[in-house]
């Protein structure tokens, strides 16, 4: 018995360590805060290249600019009048990680071309599993999840939406990022 509890001990010890290896974002929305833990192991690229937009505040004062009730919602590169922000060159898709379109997991938007993800990405609302990689579809590339703030995340899902400047799913009152940090805690 003794042994097993050791054992037991111990795995959940490394299992604590392994998601202390996983940096943090906090991103204060202006209906709350959302903490996400990104996959450093299973999404590297993802990972780097969304802390490095964090790190340079270039998602500061966005908006959340593609609302999806029963879908997901998105941000990360559109200015409060709907310009888009220039970005830094794609990067390579990694929906071939493991990680899976879950309610709650982050992942890295894109256009038609997989290799295409820049500084847009969405939280995913429900599962959606049509987002995975699989025969035929390069998928889109999950690269954390929701840890804190499901609820800010809801929130902003049920927010009423419409067509603005030619965008359809675009909140009738704005959501902003307000800032994204990366945390210790």
């Amino acid at each position: 018995m003794k042994i097993k509890i050791l054992i037991l001990s111990l795995l959940l010890l490394a299992a604590s360590a392994v998601a202390a290896d996983n940096p943090q974002v906090v991103l204060t929305t202006s209906l709350g805060k959302i903490t996400i833990e990104l996959d450093a192991e299973k999404a590297p690229l993802s990972t780097k290249n969304f802390i490095e937009y964090v790190e340079s505040g270039f998602y500061d004062n966005t908006i959340f600019h593609r609302v999806i009730s029963h879908f997901m919602i998105q941000g990360g590169g559109m200015a409060a009048d709907m310009v888009k922000k220039p970005s830094r060159e794609p990067i390579k898709n990694e929906a071939d990680n493991g990680l899976k379109n879950l309610r709650g997991t982050i992942a890295m938007a894109r256009t038609n071309d997989p290799d295409s993800a820049n500084s847009q990405f969405f939280i995913n609302v429900q599962d959606n599993a049509s987002l995975n990689m699989r025969m035929g579809s390069a998928g889109y590339a999950v690269f954390g999840k929701v840890v804190a703030g499901m609820d800010v995340v809801d929130d902003i899902r049920f927010v009423e939406t419409g067509m603005h400047k030619g965008r359809a799913d675009v909140p009738l009152e704005t959501v902003t990022l307000i800032s994204a940090t990366v945390t210790t805690d």
